[in-house]
């Protein structure tokens, strides 16, 4: 798994290398780079995977999701929501643009066909003991920024040391296990862990990207900052309008141009993104031709927002291709912190109040299905009743847990749909009064005060769907509010924990690891800007975390995956949401594309599809007027 996956360039995230040199040793007096392990036990290879072996090899001339003679040229406008006031993505303070990464390269990169491999890019091989408790990078000599500064070792050290000198918490927590960097020349680097027989921490630094010491060495990373520093990628930043648009321009002088894995990239001499406040703004600008690419993410807008002649012509082209890629878990989010939200009869009471049937029926165009897990769309998630395995793995803790993540399929409430939920209302009632708030005149009251839930948004879609709910709680008797704030105050506030509830949802790195301690662990519940937005303490879930990051096998690690999601299922943390297993995606009829998609092809945010290019002749066709 990379974590600095690019937007545009990559499904996860895509590269490779071909021609490297690996310890000296050229790729043309030796023939292929396979993988090897030598006498002293050292593996020495151009790829690695956490678990298997990387699907490809060093003699594939291209991925197969590309078309390496894809013309270049021209341009595209993307749309993003919010706003931006800094570049800088490693510190918790300001607010960044999700498509930086369009201008970073890492050590090594995964293909769009896998969910943990990862393949040399700034690295051209790597070395690693038989108990995995340290990794050389062998940089390439020939990669350079695009102002023509070498890049090297000491950058990406300069880098490791500003995220755990500066970084966010959640971007600290990916790298706990390295324990000491050291540079051992100018283009090799050595990483050390202080767990042994794990590939998570191998392949968590090698998605590190590099900051130029010699650009930095007068200028204080800490900061915001809105100057491009120099990019590492095929493309730099070229201009910047805070807050309302950043444009991404081709690197003539790339140097990884002609690795095989970027062939068919980079297509396009400039990507503009255009940020908006308001996303029915959002879709009416793309209709008028001023987007080029969307990823529709409302089911009202995609069941009636393209109604439109553009579409009825194939002017505009809206497509749904599968969503392979494993989810993390949408939901609305208890803030633990607060009374009386630290009450687990209280969250499962107001779990009953939330009537997804109704909502999926009326608001959401039945393009939804209910999420039962913390880990849905995937191999990690629960299914069904607990298996004998998973029982074994929480066995220990049986005196700590609810009796039901013993016996019981968990499943989150399910009505008839009518919108008349008297059953759960009931029910609802009942914990209620288990947890001493009792019916006065109407109003949900214990010593003397009314239950208040205010939920937290950012986008104002989310009110329509939400409003059912919060509907369903006044007549619990509970004072239920809904607080719209712009993305800047929102993040301060999601940062600080100061919320009740918020709408959210969490990004699945497979298979899981040391980000998990930051979204559930205990060590993270009070720190600002953690991932653990919730609060979660529970010494079962810290013990299940650091069990599933030791894990020597994949199945051990799905095993035990899936007791931790029954334990924080049943602990009713969260209220879990809806997903769709489709993709929906509108776009204006001026792209040529690969005839083959990669497996795990991601849409998200204001990405981008990978591979793909300007066709003139269908551009000229639109005529479109920017």
């Amino acid at each position: 798994m990379i974590m600095q996956d690019c937007l545009l360039r990559r499904a996860t995230s895509v590269a490779t290398l071909v021609g490297a040199l690996v310890c000296g040793v050229s790729a043309a007096s030796t023939g292929k780079l396979q993988a090897d392990m030598d006498a002293d036990g050292i593996t020495r290879s151009w790829s690695m995977a956490e678990f298997g072996e990387p699907l490809y090899d060093e003699s594939m001339t291209h991925w197969p999701y590309v078309n390496p003679d894809a013309p270049v040229g021209g341009s595209i406008v993307l749309g993003d929501f919010g706003s931006f006031d800094s570049l800088n993505s490693y510190i918790l303070k300001g607010e960044w643009p999700r498509s930086l990464t369009l201008a970073s390269d890492t050590l090594m990169v995964g293909s769009g066909d896998e969910l943990a491999s990862a393949y040399g890019l700034l690295a051209s091989s790597v070395e690693y003991p038989a108990d995995k408790s340290w990794i050389i990078f062998n940089m390439r000599p020939e990669a350079h920024f695009d102002n023509g500064t070498p890049i090297t070792a000491a950058d990406i050290a300069f880098s490791f040391e500003t995220i755990r000198t500066h970084g966010r918490p959640f971007l600290k927590s990916f790298y706990d296990e390295v324990e000491e960097v050291d540079v051992l020349g100018d283009h090799q680097i050595r990483f050390t862990f202080n767990t042994t027989d794990s590939m998570k921490p191998l392949m968590k630094v090698a998605g590190i990207a590099p900051l130029s010491v010699t650009y930095w060495k007068d200028r204080d990373i800490s900061k915001t900052y809105l100057t491009p520093a120099p990019s590492s990628s095929g493309y730099r930043i070229a201009n910047v309008d805070a807050g309302r648009s950043l444009t991404y321009q081709r690197v003539d002088n790339y140097w990884g141009r002609d690795l095989p894995v970027n062939r068919g990239l980079y297509t396009f001499d400039t990507i503009r993104y255009d940020y908006y406040r308001d996303l029915e703004v959002m879709l009416e600008a793309f209709k008028a031709g001023e987007i080029d690419f969307r990823a529709e993410n409302s089911s009202k807008r995609w069941a009636t927002g393209y109604q439109i002649e553009e579409v009825e012509q194939g002017q505009i082209i809206l497509d749904t291709p599968p969503d392979n890629t494993p989810g993390g878990i949408q939901a609305f989010f208890f803030n633990l912190r607060r009374t009386p939200f630290d009450d687990h009869r209280v969250r499962q009471a107001i779990n009953l109040l939330y009537d997804f049937e109704t909502i999926k029926r009326t608001i959401l165009y039945n393009q939804y299905e209910r999420i039962n897990s913390y880990f849905p769309n995937s191999e990690y998630g629960v299914s069904g009743a607990p298996t004998p395995e998973e029982i074994a793995v929480l066995e220990p803790f049986r005196e700590q847990l609810p009796a039901e993540v013993f016996n019981e399929e968990f499943r989150s409430p399910v009505t008839d749909g009518s919108g008349r939920n008297r059953r759960e209302m009931r029910q609802a009632l009942a914990l209620f009064n288990a947890a001493g708030w009792q019916l006065d005149g109407g109003k949900l009251m214990k010593e003397g005060r009314q239950m208040a839930l205010e939920l937290l948004l950012v986008q104002p879609d989310g009110q329509r769907v939400a409003a059912p709910f919060i509907q369903n709680m006044k007549k619990a008797g509970i004072a239920a509010s809904i607080r719209i704030v712009d993305s800047a105050q929102y993040q301060v506030r999601v940062d600080d924990f100061d919320f009740d509830m918020i709408s959210a949802r969490l990004n699945f790195f497979p298979p899981p690891g040391p980000e998990l301690r930051s979204y559930y662990g205990s060590a993270a519940a009070d720190v600002r800007g953690s991932a653990n937005m919730a609060g979660i303490r529970h010494p079962v879930v810290d013990t299940l975390i650091e069990q599933i990051i030791a894990a020597e096998s994949l199945e051990k690690l799905q095993i035990t995956t899936r007791a931790l999601d029954r334990v924080l299922l049943w602990n009713h943390y969260v209220i879990p949401q809806f997903y769709n297993a489709e993709h929906r995606i509108a776009y204006w009829n001026r792209f040529g594309k690969p005839a083959t998609l990669p497996k795990y092809i991601s849409f998200s945010g204001s990405g981008f599809p990978t591979g793909w290019w300007l066709d003139k002749e269908l551009d000229a066709r639109l005529d479109l007027d920017r």
